[in-house]
This record gives structure tokens, sequence and C-alpha cells, in this order.
């Protein structure tokens, strides 16, 4: 992130969310920065480009939505790695896939409007791959939040986020659900994006604007905003702690796991046996590994007996950073 300027700087740290809903947006922004309209967008534009944002827009949440998503893992032989990743990758519906050190080397994110879109996904992996996929639906979220923070030394940070309470899918017609499939790739980096959504569905800025407030409102868009890419900016340890614990403690334990400000996603997730032992996810970052151990040193000793064994899969590559798309 060292070639980041001070206005880069500055955009990304305030609009990871909150970004206005307002028929000039970039105009209002532009003056919160200090800058002119055009050359936000410009500088918008060239932090996708050069992938400093894997997106900028609405970050949706596919069950609010009604949709259906999962997180998933292969078994990828090493001589076929390069293969099954390329076939994976070309999937619209997998979102968020990284090589981790572990035999279940290949973990992504699927997403689909329903549960038998979920598993016809499932079935055509396993058919084009030839492996067995594990899927690992979440049973309970106990937190959601990531925001970085970039420092004037170029450094970053990992600043924690709460996260909004679970109220069940959200009341949608076929106008919002447009909305949605205009906007899940991100926002249009013209001076009048609702307007340019609202020009392509037939209808005017206000009513897409007036759409995304109560989408917002409800929980099926966590935020709108900028999605920073933590790898390109600094913060390269990435492990994805997981912990056999009793099941009759595992939501006590996770709530308190989740509580912790180091701690960006906690999640209760289904045993694999015997290949998988775990039940308990949480993802922790930092600036390298040993950073990242650290933190999980110090997830250990707070679930303390109740965990049988635990291990961290540290991300070796990212394979695939797209947002969520639920793609029929």
């Amino acid at each position: 992130m060292s070639g980041l300027n001070a206005l880069q700087r500055a955009f990304i740290n305030r609009f990871q969310g909150g970004f206005p809903l307002t028929e000039r947006p970039y105009l209002r922004v532009a003056a919160m920065l200090g800058t002119e309209e055009a050359a936000l967008i410009s500088i918008l534009d060239g932090l996708l480009k050069d992938g400093c944002l894997t997106r900028f827009g609405p970050l949706f949440d596919a069950e609010r939505l009604g949709g259906r998503f999962t997180l998933a893992a292969l078994c990828v032989p090493e001589a076929d790695f390069d293969r099954v990743a390329a076939t994976v990758n070309t999937l619209p519906q997998v979102a968020h896939n990284y090589r981790r050190d572990h035999s279940l080397n290949m973990w992504f994110v699927l997403a689909a409007p329903s549960e038998a879109g979920l598993r016809e996904t499932i079935a055509r992996i396993q058919s084009l791959t030839g492996l067995t996929l594990y899927d690992f639906p979440k049973l309970r979220e106990f937190h959601l939040g990531f925001w970085l923070w970039l420092g004037e030394d170029h450094g970053v940070e990992f600043q924690r986020i709460e996260s909004r309470p679970q109220v069940g899918a959200a009341n949608m017609d076929s106008l919002d659900q447009a909305i949605v499939t205009a906007t899940q790739a991100g926002l249009p980096l013209v001076p009048e994006p609702y307007g340019a959504v609202a020009g392509s569905l037939g209808c005017d800025a206000g009513t897409v604007i007036d759409r995304l407030a109560k989408l917002l409102r409800s929980g099926a868009i966590r935020r709108i905003g900028a999605v920073p890419n933590h790898y390109r900016l600094g913060l390269r340890g990435n492990g994805m702690s997981v912990w056999d614990v009793d099941d009759g403690q595992a939501e006590t334990i996770g709530e308190r796991i989740g509580a912790l400000d180091f701690v960006s996603h906690c999640y209760l997730r289904p045993r694999r046996l015997p290949l998988w032992p775990y039940n308990l996810f949480a993802m922790v970052h930092g600036k390298n590994r040993a950073e990242v151990e650290s933190k999980v040193e110090t997830l250990a000793d707070r679930i303390g007996s109740h965990c049988r064994c635990h291990n961290v899969l540290h991300s070796t590559a990212v394979l695939k950073k797209t947002g969520l798309r639920l793609v029929a």
C-alpha cells in the first residue's frame, strides 16, 4: 500500500460503509474529502483496477435476500490444483476462493438463490472436478464485522465493527430483486450511479435510492461502500482457526470468541467426520503468520478445556475474491 496517497487512504478509511444514498453521492463524498467529483471517481476506478479494492457498492446478506450460501472445501491433488482452481473460479456462484495449508486445500464460498440451486451447484462442481465437495453451512453466526484502517505511516490494522441483528429474510418484490441483480457486482462509476441503475430497470433514481435504503434498514444490505483487499493493503496473515468444542458449550464459547476485538468472523458449522472434527470457526487476520498464531493462542486460552483439538488453516494464495452473487 506504499503507493497510496492521503486522499486514497482517506476514502478507504471513511467509506467501507456509509456511502451516501443521494442522486450525486460521489459529489457529496468528494466535498467531504476536499476534492472534486471527477477526481474521486477516477481515484475509485484506479483502486479497483489495481486491486486495492475488490469491489465497491452494496454488500448483500444472501440469506436475508432469500438465497442460500455455504462454505465449501475440496481436497485437490497438487498436480491438478491449477485446473481445478480455474474450473471452480469460472462459476459465478463461487466467491472468496483461497488456497489453505491443509489436506482440504481449496476453500470457497458458494451462493445461490435457493437450496435447490445450491445443491445443483455442489453437484456440478463435483462432476466437473471429479472430487468430493465438503460443505459447511452456517448453523449460527456469532460475529461478522471487518474494517481496515490505513495509517499515514502506511501501516494497516484490523478494526472491529459490530454485527447487525439477524432479522430473517427481507420482504422483497420483483423490483427489489432486479436492483439486487443490477448492483451486486458494484455501483457504476458515473456521477449519478443510482440514476444509471434506474435507467437500466425502467424506473427513476429516487425509487432505486428508496429501495436500497429499505434493504439497508432490513439488513439485506449489510453496508454500502468499499471492500478493501486486505492482502494487497498489508494484512497478509489470514488464519481460519477451527475448534472441536463440546456441543453443549459451543454456543456459549462462540459468543465469547466472537466478542473478541481481533476476530472478524465467527460461526458454528457442522463437522464432517471422520475427516473434519471441528465445529467452531473463527477468522483471524494479521500482518504475518506469526501475528495470527499469537492471536490463535489467545483463543485457545479463552476456550480452555472445552476444546478437544484445534487447527489453524493459513491462506497461502487468493484464488478468487468477489462479492457473493445470487445467480440462478
